[in-house]
């Protein structure tokens, strides 16, 4: 998971502000247009989910893409 850390974060991130806004998986995939697997596994982090679908979350959840990156990654948590 270490060389994923980036990812498990985000993906954590999102889950946080899903459970937030009180929507379950199924409602916030619906909402951003997004198949209910591939979300549950964007917020595993288990996908490296692109700009477009960041956005698409952002909105279903009333967000911003920011609030999904509350405190900067540390570049030893990004393997090259």
């Amino acid at each position: 998971m270490s060389s994923n850390l980036p990812l498990f974060k985000l993906g954590k991130q999102i889950r946080s502000l899903r459970e937030a806004a009180g929507l379950s998986q199924e409602a916030a995939a619906n909402e951003a247009d997004l198949d209910r697997a591939y979300y549950g596994r964007i917020e595993r982090g288990l996908v490296n989910v692109s700009a477009l679908n960041l956005l698409k979350i952002a909105n279903a959840l009333k967000a911003v893409v920011g609030d999904f990156f509350p405190e900067r990654l540390a570049t030893k948590d990004i393997k090259r």
